[in-house]
């Protein structure tokens, strides 16, 4: 472990809604691929993207699959979590986008490590 991650861990926030811990889940998730996005529709899971990233512009956390733009929010208002298997996110806020609030799950790309 390097010593950057070591000070990291060490000075972590510790309340999950916190604008620095916003900020650090957002960091984690900016350059992953995106294998697929979905949203619940009807009590039905739809998938709105595929082949995909993340990237932060200006204070907003982006969404992008299937060429366009899917989810744009500020990360300051923007609620981000794991799922417990690690193999992506889901995201609650504002879409600057549509002009409601969403939510979505994206799934990231499986590489072998």
């Amino acid at each position: 472990m390097g010593i950057s991650k070591f000070f990291k861990r060490l000075t972590k926030s510790k309340n999950p809604n916190s604008k620095r811990s916003r900020w650090d889940m957002a960091q984690m998730v900016a350059g992953k691929h995106i294998k697929y996005v979905t949203e619940k529709q009807d009590d039905v899971d739809v998938v709105i993207g595929r082949e995909g990233g993340f990237n932060i512009r200006e204070g907003d956390l982006i969404v992008y699959a299937s060429s366009k733009v899917l989810f744009r929010a500020e990360i300051d208002n923007l609620q981000i979590w794991e799922l417990l298997s690690k193999d992506g996110v889901v995201l609650t806020g504002y879409d600057k986008e549509s002009g409601r609030d969403r939510t979505i799950i994206a799934h990231y790309v499986y590489y072998r490590k």
